[in-house]
């Protein structure tokens, strides 16, 4: 009974001479602790004047009128330093977030908890977690700091929650990088090989900058790439790319400076390039630049102009307007690699789906320039067999063309608007050589 007394007792004196050595002499008033729990050893040490403790078999503390709790296996309280380590399992709670760890240090001067070996956090109020092997948190105070911060290195792991309007949460972001830092519950910054990863998307870069709350806002530089991995699959690179955020979702992707993106359809380049996010699918895509004007490249077809759009609502493609110096062309000729091909202030190209043997695809349905309006193409003649096809040049305010229903290849019908001109030259027929039998016997001997 002594015993227990004792240490009772012990845990008393210890609990008075920390409040009293956290007691500010005019200064801010930080952490003052509350001893909630000593195990079974406890003991204090004088040291030049300055009081140390020590306690041992499982330690739990608080901080008056706070929410604070920590608990470790055992403790050293280093009086006039203001610091506090944690040995062994050590924990700490707050109203923000909760944090375990192998070690843990508190300073008194600028209330910063210093947290070593496998440290994993939790963000109590959006789910989100960070582990990683040493991790610093700067709790909020008033006179000190406004807003918690959270500084990592050594490669930390961040698992960004989202939810939607309904406050459900959905799959996470996952964050890797060098080092980061956060701010708050929803500013983030990343840097060396920042890595993004989900389900539907993978992004890289050397740094990373993402505001998931009222700025709903993002940027990664350094070289950086993201990939689509949906089935509508993209990749585009820059180099600068922006992110917009609805609900932490991503919704807008945009790259600045030599823009490129390719995805399963096109190969697009352009000084800035953007995509439109609809529920994690690409629905629009969109790019402009002078230094570099948008050209995009398919299978079917070639697209230029000031700036251009790609409509492709449920993954697929319906529409697409090029503007200012507008043109496009159609499938180059496997031999020439000339392409029919309009143009105009805009060209509009309209895309119909086709069922081809059970696969679904799209084709070219319509096609019309508007605005000095050109048109160029090529027209096979069936009289001579292989030989080169008549060329059919056309100008007007503004031309349509009718492609053939599905199944069937080739033009139905051109349309043109104001004041018409335009050329339609035919080839002439090849005359067979003579017979090489009658030629001269001096000819035979040259061969």
């Amino acid at each position: 009974m002594r015993g227990v007394l004792g240490l009772v007792g012990l845990g008393l004196v210890l609990a008075t001479e920390l409040l009293a050595q956290q007691t500010p002499r005019g200064g801010r008033r930080g952490c003052v602790f509350s001893i909630d729990f000593i195990g079974n050893t406890g003991s204090q040490q004088v040291v030049a004047g300055d009081t140390n403790y020590y306690a041992g078999g499982g330690v739990r503390l608080s901080c008056l009128g706070t929410s604070i709790r920590m608990a470790s296996d055992s403790l050293i309280s280093l009086g006039r330093q203001g610091i506090v380590y944690f040995l062994g399992h050590v924990k700490y709670r707050d109203s923000l977030i909760s944090m375990d760890a192998e070690r843990g240090t508190y300073h008194k001067n600028g209330e910063k908890w210093e947290a070593r070996g496998s440290v994993v956090t939790e963000n109590l109020q959006n789910g989100s977690t960070l582990v990683g092997p040493h991790m610093d948190y700067l709790r909020a105070m008033p006179g000190v700091r406004d807003t918690a911060e959270i500084y990592a290195i050594s490669r930390p792991t961040i698992k960004s929650v989202t939810t939607d309007s309904a406050g459900n949460r959905g799959e996470p972001y996952v964050i890797v990088g060098d080092r980061i830092r956060i701010r708050g519950n929803d500013r983030t910054w990343a840097g060396g090989k920042v890595t993004v990863d989900r389900s539907d998307f993978a992004a890289r870069g050397d740094s990373l900058y993402l505001d998931s709350g009222a700025g709903e806002f993002g940027v990664l530089v350094g070289k950086p790439q993201m990939r689509g991995l949906g089935k509508d699959s993209f990749n585009l690179t820059g180099r600068r790319i922006e992110l917009t955020l609805e609900q932490r979702e991503i919704t807008y992707v945009k790259a600045l400076g030599n823009g490129h993106a390719v995805s399963n359809q096109v190969d697009l380049v352009a000084d800035t390039i953007g995509l439109d996010l609809e529920a994690r699918s690409l629905s629009q895509t969109l790019a402009w630049g002078d230094s570099l004007r948008p050209r995009a490249l398919a299978s079917e077809y070639e697209i230029r102009g000031d700036s251009v759009a790609f409509d492709t609502p449920g993954q697929q493609l319906r529409e697409v307007r090029s503007f200012q110096h507008a043109w496009v062309g159609g499938k180059a000729d496997s031999l020439t690699r000339e392409r029919d091909w309009m143009a105009g202030d805009t060209v509009v190209a309209t895309f119909t789906p086709w069922d081809s043997a059970g696969v679904q695809r799209t084709r070219l349905d319509r096609l019309e320039a508007r605005g000095a309006a050109r048109s160029y193409y090529r027209v096979a003649e069936s009289k001579v067999p292989g030989g080169l096809p008549s060329i059919n040049y056309s100008r007007g305010e503004r031309i349509a063309i009718q492609m053939k229903p599905a199944g069937l290849k080739g033009v139905e019908r051109v349309d043109i608007h104001g004041q018409v001109d335009g050329v339609y030259l035919e080839p002439i027929p090849v005359v067979a050589p003579a017979d090489s039998s009658a030629s001269s016997p001096s000819q035979r001997r040259s061969r």
